[in-house]
């Protein structure tokens, strides 16, 4: 399966299969041939015929050209999709030609479809996820001392570690993974109510034989049917799009940390993959910037959603016609994502020697805040702030380190003496709590890599 062209910056292969016409249409079959195995099973239809339908349910055996023109017709994909599938039958078996749907309505098959596709698309997510939260946590310990300038506001600001940087991204993706696998869990169930979700149409056998059909297809059976109660598949969107989001943060401080000015890290270089049409010397931060437009993205499309919930009575006008298009487009942008950076994770170069000399060029300045900590209790807040405000702007006029500047204002001298100024500007020894910081947040959300089981082996 290729990628459509216009969608080639917008999923991947894996996802284009899963939501391509062949598996799309397979999936709404799929239903149809369950359905009629569960009822035979219940005795509700032949055995034979649910034999014969479920031979026939085959995605081959449609004209998706056909289908696709009919659906736009008929506002929903269910009712030339049973047309075409009786009629399938028919040529084999004329008699169980009268049994297929029997009980449903069209929005059960194409509800139940999205229920499959999500299935599917679930575990692909969290093979992706797993391989990003593992690289994760592995650039974390290696880099757990690597000290690197903190930016508030794009402006240098005391330091930071990469450790505790990538640890930070973790985090967040961890989070958000774990709330977005609980509402696929949820999302993925069983739609089967027939016309007003009731399934009077089989008497008093809904119950027994919409647990059935879930069994038949490895979905979750939920309290009843829910036609235009679309809140689990709006949980799952916006869990996509605050995943997204936390994906798309990662990426933003990759892009900057790429810049050729900062240049302390890098996304892996590859054959044919970061490179410029006319400058030969670039490497692009493609994964980043895939991640970014996915970001982008999915936002409007969970606010798309969420009007659509907006629902109808007991079958909606619009709002569920609306879904099909949203839903596919935020799981493939989401999946996109996710496996972005992991690629860009499981190989990103890290240079703790361009982030000390980039550490080294502000010339001491992002240490006001720790020297204003040592004088405040001498001098009072304000005045230390004030001191310091004063001598930082000498820095930068005179291109001078805080350190010598410091040592020249007498009020300064008269509380800090030499060794203290000498370590003033020594950045491990102004970390706090990173370190903490960075262990508790691997290990409240349970992320590992192969560095640190081996630690706490050796322990």
């Amino acid at each position: 399966m290729t990628v459509r062209l216009i969608d080639s910056l917008a999923t991947t292969e894996p996802l284009a299969q899963i939501f391509s016409d062949e598996s799309v249409l397979q999936a709404m079959l799929d239903f149809e041939s369950a359905l009629a195995r569960a009822e035979s099973r219940l005795g509700v239809i032949p055995t034979s015929a649910a034999t014969a339908i479920a031979a026939s349910a085959q995605a081959k055996n449609i004209d998706l050209a056909s289908l696709a023109r009919a659906t736009l017709r008929a506002g929903t994909p269910g009712i030339p999709l049973v047309k075409a599938l009786t009629e399938e039958v028919r040529k084999h078996d004329p008699a169980a030609a009268g049994f297929v749907h029997w009980g449903a309505t069209s929005q059960d098959v194409a509800d139940t479809a999205i229920s499959l596709l999500l299935k599917k698309s679930h575990a692909i997510f969290a093979a992706d996820l797993d391989r990003l939260q593992k690289a994760l946590a592995k650039i974390s310990e290696q880099h757990k001392h690597s000290v690197l300038l903190g930016r508030t506001l794009m402006q240098a600001a005391p330091p930071v570690t990469f450790g505790l940087k990538a640890a930070g991204w973790a985090g967040a993706i961890h989070r958000g993974a774990r709330h977005l696998n609980e509402s696929f869990n949820a999302a993925a169930v069983l739609q089967f109510g027939g016309a007003t979700g009731t399934l009077a149409f089989v008497a008093d056998r809904g119950e027994e034989l919409s647990r059935v059909l879930a069994k038949e297809l490895g979905l979750a059976c939920p309290e009843s049917p829910w036609h235009t109660h679309r809140d689990r598949l709006a949980t799952m969107i916006c869990a996509c799009g605050v995943l997204t989001g936390s994906l798309g943060k990662m990426a933003r401080d990759i892009s900057l940390l790429m810049q050729t000015e900062i240049a302390e890290a890098s996304e892996p270089a590859s054959e044919g993959r970061g490179g410029s049409s006319t400058m030969p010397h670039k490497r692009n931060p493609v994964a980043c910037s895939l991640t970014l437009a996915a970001a982008q993205r999915v936002p409007g499309l969970v606010a798309s959603f969420l009007s659509a919930m907006v629902q109808e009575h007991e079958r909606g006008v619009g709002g569920w016609q609306a879904e099909w298009p949203i839903i596919a487009s935020v799981i493939q942008a989401t999946g996109l994502a996710i496996a972005s950076m992991a690629e860009a994770a499981e190989g990103l170069p890290v240079d703790p020697a361009r982030m000390r000399t980039n550490l080294e060029s502000v010339n001491g300045v992002i240490f006001a805040e720790r020297a204003t900590a040592l004088l405040a209790p001498k001098l009072g807040r304000d005045v230390a702030h004030k001191l310091l405000e004063a001598a930082t702007k000498r820095c930068m006029a005179e291109g001078r380190h805080l350190a010598d500047v410091l040592r020249e204002i007498p009020e300064v001298t008269a509380h800090l003496d030499r060794a203290a100024l000498d370590q003033l500007e020594n950045p491990e020894a102004y970390l706090g709590s990173a370190e903490a910081f960075r262990k508790a947040l691997l290990l409240s959300e349970e992320i590992s890599s192969d560095e640190n089981v081996a630690e706490e082996e050796d322990r």
